[in-house]
């Protein structure tokens, strides 16, 4: 460098450099935060993590929902169903071995908050060796191709599938959701016309639970995202999934909806294992976002009872 010149800029007092004419942001003073920096070995080290995690240990939200389910259920074909899933789960945790042979394909979300810098190699990278550390010391089945048609096994569950968000605040957020696909093809979308309105959102959830009748591995956990465009209203009800079971939105009409609905899904007797019973689903969650004048597009993602998902921060 010809010339370094350091001076303060703006209202803010943003230290920047001057180097060829170039500004480039080095550090915020009086009071304002640096950037904090975070090694992507981090992020490689907590997937791994917790893709071991959340394929041998059902989430406590979930065995709370099971739990009251074994204690509610009518039926007595459906009532012994769930004594043996939570059987087949206190046998995996105890052994150690995976509470579903379908050991999903790993769904990461992403919460990075605009102060912090990660350093030490590319971000998605690190997520993939994550998950290919996790399924291959685990032990877990890989159940991923590298091209839907040609078909051939990556034999290390990677890629996975990674939504990222620019968040506040200088922590990283990491969701991580394996996926197995009896439910996931059960999953539907529907673009309605406005003036279907709430009652064709109803319809719509109804519609897909009963045509994945026993093909989902029910109990069921139902995402639903409302709003949006075709690919966001399936995102939101992705996400949905990650959601603590029985908790609802803040929004009075959707947790209205999410109450209702639940409700009307236990009412149809699908029941555990599709045999019968009370309990078809344990929660119905719904995410909403702004939508085009002319679209009411809806998405249902449908997941298993295990319904696996691992939350942590770094």
């Amino acid at each position: 460098m010809s010339i370094l010149e350091l001076k303060y800029m703006d209202k803010d007092s943003i230290l920047v450099r001057e180097c060829a004419g170039r500004r480039c942001p080095l550090h915020y003073l009086h009071g304002r935060k640096s950037m904090r920096t975070v090694q992507v070995s981090e992020i490689t080290k907590n997937i791994k993590e917790m893709c071991i995690e959340a394929n041998h240990y059902l989430s406590k939200d979930m065995e709370a929902v099971m739990e009251k389910a074994a204690e509610t259920e009518k039926a007595p074909l459906g009532k012994q169903i769930l004594g043996q899933l939570r059987e087949n789960l206190d046998i995996a945790a105890k052994d150690m071995i995976p509470i579903c042979q379908d050991t999903g394909m790993a769904v990461v979300f992403l919460e990075i908050g605009q102060d912090v810098h990660l350093e030490g190699g590319l971000l998605e990278d690190a997520v993939n060796e994550g998950v290919r550390q996790g399924y291959t010391e685990g032990y877990l089945r890989k159940s991923v191709v590298g091209d839907p048609i040609l078909r051939e096994n990556t034999k290390d569950n990677t890629p996975a599938v990674i939504h990222t968000r620019i968040v506040g605040g200088d922590r990283v957020k990491i969701k991580v959701a394996p996926k197995g696909f009896g439910s996931e093809n059960m999953s539907r979308v529907f673009m309605l016309k406005p003036a279907d309105g709430l009652e064709g959102v109803k319809h719509a959830i109804l519609t897909a639970v009963k045509d994945a009748g026993p093909n989902a591995c029910p109990p069921m956990v139902v995402g639903v995202g409302v709003g949006g465009t075709f690919e966001k209203c399936a995102l939101m009800a992705k996400e949905a999934l990650t959601r603590e079971a029985g908790s609802h939105s803040s929004i009075p009409w959707v947790r209205e909806l999410e109450e209702e609905m639940l409700e009307k899904v236990n009412s149809l007797g699908i029941g555990p294992g599709g045999l019968g019973g009370s309990t078809t689903a344990f929660a119905v969650n719904v995410n909403t976002y702004p939508t085009h004048i002319a679209g009411l597009p809806v998405a249902v993602n449908i997941c298993c009872h295990v319904n696996r998902h691992v939350v942590r921060e770094v």
